[in-house]
């Protein structure tokens, strides 16, 4: 199969021919808009997995301690939870049920006061529906008996009480006879038991558990408020928490964790969105250097395209040559940024590691952003998102300077030939 003469001739002007200074200069210009394209594609493909990451890593340390699915009955209390977890478990998905009391409070000890979340449970359940219920986690909150008014606290809330395991800690809540005019705080003691940790900062620093008894009797409650589910994969809760919504008999109020977060998913989403606008302006920059070595071209150029139009080459012909010049220089660098980024992301946490090595610097605060190591994962459908995105805009960028190479005038550009 014969190539094309205008593949053959574009190609050829990548190289621009000739070796003439101005030649050599539209050369650079082309290699230019190569490595241009190249690293705004990669660039937008190592933000985008970074950004991936974050949300994986982050989310999954959330759903490793909130509840995928949770179920109140419109009374406040499950009197018989045990029979409510027996209907929920008849739905497939649901791998684990444990009962639950919340309760917000401040935590003090002598001149340190902290707000805290306090979750009551059942150690022995709540190991069903909690995966970080493992290792040194699971053996603190094994360590909590009922009536023994015992807490196991965050990591980060135990260092800013200045506490360990063995000392003791005041909890402080309003009290039920509290008055616009008198408000006395109700006041319990609690010993600590130990010290979990999750990884993910919110809850280290602020969130505390004590046995489902003890936190019933300080809110003067017969039974537990809700029931924490497990389903098999954290994704589908939506979904699954419409079916047991529709299944469960009685009056039930069914919550997924993507309602009880959907701002900070939906915030680090819309963040995505805007940061692929933005460095896809970077691309969009970049194609302008395809549109200044065109143009460099079809000026060089002129000659040989009226001996072509002369020979009997149409205006599409001529057109098509220098879209093939710009689009080839573009795919060339799409490719190279990709290539460049897809490795980057790949090894983004070593590279990342390596840097903070050796500058002595933290890339990543945990107070701030909740984890430590710069996270990465590449999603194939960014890569060709991003790829498309880049060839649609180098593909455009080819336009108007090959147009304006079919305006030339064959006999006005041969005369000083």
């Amino acid at each position: 199969m014969t190539t094309p003469y205008e593949w053959l001739i574009g190609l050829r002007y990548i190289r621009a021919g000739r070796r003439s200074g101005r030649n050599s200069y539209i050369s650079f210009m082309s290699l230019v808009s190569i490595a241009g394209v190249g690293l705004g594609v990669a660039a937008l493909i190592v933000v985008l997995s970074v950004m991936n990451g974050f949300q994986r890593d982050v989310g999954a340390r959330m759903i490793s301690i909130l509840s995928h699915i949770e179920v109140f009955d419109a009374r406040g209390i499950l009197p018989d939870w045990q029979a409510t977890a027996r209907d929920a478990e008849r739905n497939p998905a649901v791998k684990g049920a444990a009962p639950f009391v919340e309760l917000p409070g401040m935590l003090l000890q002598e001149d340190s006061m902290k707000p805290a979340l306090l979750r009551g449970i059942l150690p022995e359940q709540e190991a069903k529906v909690a995966d970080f219920m493992q290792g040194k986690n699971a053996a603190a909150l094994d360590l909590l008996q009922p009536g023994a008014k015992q807490i196991v606290l965050g990591s980060e809330l135990a260092k800013a009480l200045h506490v360990k395991a063995g000392d003791h800690v005041v909890l402080a809540m309003p009290s039920q006879q509290s008055t616009v005019n008198n408000l006395m705080p109700q006041t319990y003691r609690f010993t600590v038991a130990g010290t979990f940790e999750v990884g993910h900062f919110e809850f280290d620093s602020g969130m505390a558990f004590i046995h489902m008894q003890d936190a019933q009797e300080i809110l003067h409650l017969t039974a537990p408020m809700g029931l924490r589910l497990r389903i098999t994969d954290a994704n589908q809760a939506p979904q699954i928490a419409h079916e047991l919504k529709n299944s469960l008999n009685g009056n039930y109020l069914v919550r997924d964790w993507t309602q009880r977060n959907s701002t900070w998913f939906a915030a680090v989403q819309s963040q995505k969105h805007m940061m692929f606008i933005i460095l896809t302006l970077i691309v969009a920059v970049a194609a302008f250097n395809v549109v200044a070595m065109l143009v460099m071209s079809v000026t060089d150029k002129r000659a040989d395209i009226a001996i072509l139009r002369t020979l009997g080459a149409r205006p599409a012909s001529i057109m098509k040559i220098f879209m093939v010049q710009g689009l080839l220089s573009g795919l060339m660098g799409v490719a190279a940024g990709a290539t460049l980024g897809i490795l980057i992301a790949w090894n983004l946490p070593q590279i990342a590691s390596g840097i903070e090595h050796l500058l002595g610097i933290q890339l990543l605060d945990k107070n701030i952003y909740f984890i430590t190591s710069v996270p990465s994962q590449l999603l194939w459908s960014d890569v060709s998102g991003v790829v498309g995105v880049a060839v649609v805009l180098s593909f455009l960028s080819t336009l108007y300077p090959s147009w304006w190479a079919t305006r030339a005038n064959p006999a006005e550009a041969l005369r000083y030939e």
